[in-house]
């Protein structure tokens, strides 16, 4: 079992991940055969998978900021709740900022890495957002 002191170290280092620009850091925090769920969308399954997704939202948004806001472990899980900052210029980006808050939720495999994150956020407000101003 992870102790709560080191899944707050490594929520650190994963909110530090995230603004790094480097997708592979971001997969580095989850197991070899690690899920991500963005939304109840199509999972991300291993490491490869992963970090394509985390390199998506860095494409998009090349000066990418994560916050973390609140982290609530609970035995071998925790909730991560973070905001994200940045402004959508990447390609075909609409030159929107962007400011949203989400959570996930980790569950840790027995070597302490994250097996599965289910992660979420208001896709509507969201889109909001990146919607060129009328």
């Amino acid at each position: 079992m992870t102790t709560a002191a080191a899944i707050a170290e490594m929520a650190e280092a994963y909110t530090a991940a995230w603004c790094s620009q480097d997708p592979a850091r971001v997969a580095s925090f989850f197991a070899e055969d690690g899920v991500l769920t963005i939304n109840a969308g199509r999972p991300s399954v291993g490491r490869e998978a992963i970090a394509a997704s985390a390199r998506a939202f860095m494409t998009a948004f090349p000066d990418l900021m994560v916050l973390l806001d609140a982290l609530h472990v609970d035995g071998n899980s925790a909730r991560y709740e973070w905001t994200l900052i940045g402004t959508n210029t990447g390609p075909a980006g609409t030159g929107r900022p962007v400011r949203i808050h989400g959570y996930e939720q980790w569950t840790f495999d027995d070597a302490g890495a994250i097996g599965t994150s289910l992660g979420f956020f208001d896709s509507d407000d969201y889109a909001r957002q990146l919607a060129s101003p009328n």
